[in-house]
């Protein structure tokens, strides 16, 4: 998901026990205010299948959440039922999580990458995993599977190897390493 997806995210677009989740709103900066809007293309629009291990995180992260909205009574201010908020229910400026994102990144001494390389990150390891690249391209929201293929070449080269030599050992019988 794009950052704005993540943070427009409202429960009512997930649904925990399919492990589906639909963006349809986004959260953007507006003179540095964060504003509602639509996703960014029509293919923003979409359902994502999530992982078991996601699921239950987004379970977790729901039951904290339901005990801090209980915890300030009144003063919970997550009237738009959204995900990801503040400590008050507010949600969440998209700068201030690329720059928490960036501490995080310094805490842990890793190499320092941005937030949204993690898309890419998710990409290239589909890709390199063998998921289809029209797949692929739907998670991310693009609008063509070309474009995905366009951004993500450098992935190809060693996926058109192993193609090769995984449609070779079927036709010549040899097993499959």
């Amino acid at each position: 998901m794009r950052r704005g997806e993540a943070l427009g995210l409202r429960w009512r677009d997930l649904d925990l026990d399919s492990g589906d989740l639909r963006i349809t709103q986004t959260i953007v900066t507006i003179s540095y205010t964060p504003q509602f809007d639509t996703p960014k293309t029509k293919r923003s629009r979409r359902s994502i299948y999530l992982d078991h291990t996601t699921v239950d995180e987004l379970r977790r992260h729901r039951l904290r959440q339901k005990e801090e909205r209980l915890a300030l009574g009144e003063a919970w201010m997550n009237d738009g039922d959204l995900v990801f908020t503040d400590e008050l229910g507010r949600p969440l400026h998209p700068d201030k999580v690329t720059r928490a994102f960036r501490a995080h990144v310094r805490e842990a001494d890793l190499r320092s990458i941005r937030l949204h390389d993690l898309r890419h990150t998710y990409a290239t390891l589909a890709l390199k995993a063998g998921v289809h690249p029209k797949v692929v391209s739907d998670r991310l929201g693009h609008a063509t599977t070309g474009i995905t293929l366009d951004l993500y070449s450098h992935v190809t080269p060693g996926i058109g190897r192993e193609a090769a030599d995984l449609v070779a050992d079927r036709i010549f019988g040899r097993d499959v390493v």
